[in-house]
This record gives structure tokens, sequence and C-alpha cells, in this order.
């Protein structure tokens, strides 16, 4: 097996906290939740926000399609940064650790554009990747092959000295199929564990 010459990371439920359900049931209770979620897809338009749509604009197109839960749609925006929460503290750790060890370290997500900026300003190691392939950037989104394609033409290692974590099964599919080697991401602990297996010191 090719040695791992740099860790590829995903970022919601990876290194940071994304279950916007969560949130909501807090801010307006499960059972109103449940409904707004059934009749609104706020998820999909948060995929908008990933290929590059600007967060705001399409705040107000949501709200505009659904006014009976204008108030409601604009919590998305208002509270995105607790969206965004908690800092899974053990795995962003480990990531600076492989840093620390002169390992290269990506991102590889799907985040907007306006988004991305503003989490940076809020959680500082997102300024620490060697490279950071943001899907608002690129236009294009996971589980979608072109945003393989191209991180493998940005860096400088085959795919097979890649090692990619990502919580969500599709996308690690679509890595192994393109022979990378992949973790499908539950703890920080069996990342450590997965990463030692592979020789690779943390």
């Amino acid at each position: 097996m090719t040695a791992i010459q740099a860790v590829v990371f995903d970022i919601g439920n990876v290194l940071l906290g994304w279950q916007p359900e969560r949130v909501f049931d807090r801010l307006i209770g499960p059972e109103r939740r449940t409904a707004l979620f059934a009749e609104v897809d706020l998820h999909g338009m948060n995929l908008r926000v990933d290929r590059g749509a600007p967060l705001g604009e399409s705040i107000a197109e949501m709200r505009a399609a659904h006014p009976h839960w204008a108030e409601e749609i604009q919590l998305w925006q208002d509270h995105w940064d607790e969206l965004l929460s908690p800092v899974l503290t053990e795995s962003v750790a480990l990531m600076q650790r492989l840093r620390e060890r002169g390992l290269p370290v990506y991102a590889l997500s799907n985040f907007g554009t306006d988004t991305f900026e503003r989490a940076r300003a809020v959680h500082a190691f997102l300024n620490d990747f060697d490279m950071a392939f943001i899907s608002g950037r690129m236009g294009v989104v996971k589980p979608e092959p072109e945003i393989f394609a191209a991180v493998e033409e940005a860096v400088p290692f085959s795919p097979d000295a890649l090692l990619f974590t990502d919580d969500n099964a599709a996308n690690i599919a679509m890595a192994a199929q393109r022979g990378w080697q992949t973790h499908q991401f539950l703890t920080a602990t069996a990342l450590q564990s997965s990463l030692q297996k592979l020789g690779v010191r943390v």
C-alpha cells in the first residue's frame, strides 16, 4: 500500500459540528422544526449555497417563496455560526499534530464562499490548511467526481497517497473509486487509529 503523504479533511461533522435540526429544535421547538423542514427545503437551499450562491440572496428567495415561514427561514442566516458548532476539539488537535509533523493537510468541503469566510473569521484553525478546496469557490460539490479531480490536479501527490476522511458515505465511496485511501469519520480516536495503522505517526 502506498504511504500516506497528505491527509484531506472534510469540515462539517469532522472538525466542526453540522446539525441544523439541533439548533432549530432549541430555537423554535422540535414540533415546529419538523414542520418547517418538511415544507421548506433548507438543506437544498444550503446545497445551492455550497455551489456558490450567496447565503443572503438564497435566504431572501426562500423567504419570498414561503412567506408564512419567513421568520423561521431567517434564523438559518442569523444563527448560522451556531449551526456550524461545536468545535470537535479532538479532531482539530489531530489535524494540528499532523501539520506539526510536517504532513500536508488539506480541506475538501461542501461550503459556501461567503459562509466559509464567515467561519474562518470565527475559527482560526480553518486558516491552517496547506490548501482548502471549498465547493462554493469551485462550483461543484461532493460527491461529484469533478471536485475530486480538481484536488488531484492541484496537489503534488498521486490519489493513492492521499487519505481522505469524511462522515458522508457517498463522498467516501467516490474518493475510494478514484483510488484515494479513505476513512469514514466517526470519532477522532478512530481516525487516529486508522492513521497509525497506515504508518502515519500522530
